[in-house]
């Protein structure tokens, strides 16, 4: 049994412009010019479909496959469903969603801290500069939160400077997104309370340290030393004859900061809670059963 011959289409006639020659070779690329029981195997190289020539399809991204028609067993094309289709553009719609309004929360968040250290009214609003991070967690998730605190603090970088940034982190940022992401896992209030308050002291202290670096001054040892004068000056009013020990001041100084702390933590978590009630997302918290009746 004698071998197909192979057969080449007539080249271009030398006078013809680009697009014969770009012709000539989609022929020669389309010609049956291989075996015939392999021609199949690609449907570029099959022209038993059609006479003219099909167009190159570029390479599609893995990401646009899943709308490309699959070839089943039986050498049919099989159109993608649309339950799988809505599926991924809903998938793609809430991720971007979500990165908007992170971004929306992270913008707000850094405005509002930037004009209330501008004009001087922090203390009025200081109580807020956690919520957008509070919202983010509980409403897309523990990451979510944390991306709208380090881009609210990537923000105010750019516009304030790193100081800003630093103060923000720890005096907000670190609270906000431990209360919500406790929040999030649904943990009691007693726990959420505890570690709020660590963090928020925790973030007190580096706000001294990095005071005290900035002037050139030892904030922590000022301190210290105002509350042993009021101390022993106390205790010589009342007629104890005592001088307070070192230690003693530090146990004094540090009850004093988680007591503020305590109460802070405590009337934001308050605060919130009655701020997310009253936006339909009650279902969302882990009440206190006191603070649930009064709701």
């Amino acid at each position: 049994m004698s071998s197909p011959s192979l057969v080449f289409p007539p080249p271009p006639p030398p006078s013809s412009s680009s697009s014969s020659s770009y012709s000539y070779v989609s022929r020669l690329l389309h010609s049956r010019f291989l075996h015939p029981q392999i021609s199949h195997l690609h449907p570029l190289l099959d022209s038993s479909s059609s006479s003219a020539p099909q167009p190159l399809r570029p390479l599609l991204h893995k990401r646009h496959l899943r709308n490309t028609p699959t070839r089943v067993s039986s050498g049919e094309l099989q159109a993608p469903t649309a339950t799988a289709t809505a599926t991924d553009d809903g998938v793609v719609y809430r991720e971007t969603l979500r990165l908007v309004e992170c971004s929306m929360f992270a913008a707000v968040s850094g405005l509002l801290y930037f004009l209330s250290n501008s004009l001087a009214i922090e203390n009025y609003f200081g109580c807020f500069f956690s919520l957008p991070i509070v919202i983010s967690s509980l409403k897309w998730g523990i990451f979510a939160g944390r991306k709208t605190m380090v881009a609210t603090a990537l923000l105010l970088l750019t516009l304030s400077g790193p100081i800003k940034a630093c103060t923000y982190l720890l005096m907000h940022g670190l609270v906000g997104f431990c209360m919500g992401s406790m929040w999030r896992l649904r943990t009691n209030w007693g726990l959420s309370i505890a570690l709020c308050t660590f963090v928020r002291a925790l973030g007190l202290l580096g706000y001294v340290l990095i005071s005290s670096f900035l002037i050139r001054e030892n904030i922590l040892a000022l301190i210290t030393i105002n509350i042993h004068a009021s101390l022993t000056y106390l205790l010589t009013a009342i007629g104890v004859n005592t001088i307070p020990s070192m230690n003693a001041i530090y146990i004094i100084f540090g009850s004093l900061l988680l007591l503020n702390c305590l109460f802070f933590v405590f009337l934001l978590h308050i605060l919130y809670a009655v701020f997310f009630a009253r936006l339909g997302m009650k279902t969302s918290l882990t009440l206190p059963g006191w603070l649930e009746k009064a709701l």
